[in-house]
C-alpha cells in the first residue's frame, strides 16, 4: 500500500471531493483508509449506558484509496508515489518534485 497512517491525503472522487485529511488507520486487505471527518455516514443508536438518549450519530466509514491523493509536505501538491531503491532501503517519493516522503 503506498498510503501509510499520518500522509495528508485529498479526495479526488465521490461527496467529500476536494477535501482534505490526515489518514487515521490504513486497512490494507480491503484497500482502504479512515480519515476523520471524512466519508461521514449516520448509524442510529439505540438507548445504553454509554448513550443514555441514544439518537443519530455520524461516524466515519474508510474510504477506498483509489479516491484519495497523497499531498507531498515539500511542494503541497497532490501527487503519486514513486518508488526508489537504495542499498537495501525501498523508499516513496513524490512523483512531481521528486523528494523523499
Amino acid at each position: 500500500m503506498k498510503i501509510i497512517k499520518g500522509d495528508k491525503v485529498k479526495i479526488i472522487a465521490g461527496k467529500d471531493n476536494g477535501r482534505d485529511g490526515v489518514v487515521e488507520k490504513v486497512y490494507s486487505k480491503q484497500n482502504k483508509v479512515l480519515i476523520p471527518g471524512i466519508n461521514l455516514y449516520k448509524k442510529h443508536i439505540r438507548k445504553s449506558e454509554q448513550m443514555p438518549k441514544g439518537g443519530v450519530v455520524e461516524i466515519p466509514r474508510p474510504i477506498d484509496v483509489a479516491k484519495i491523493m497523497l499531498i507531498c509536505p515539500k511542494c503541497k501538491q497532490a501527487t503519486r508515489v514513486g518508488y526508489t531503491v537504495n542499498k537495501a532501503k525501498k523508499l516513496r517519493v513524490c512523483r512531481k518534485c521528486k523528494s523523499e516522503l
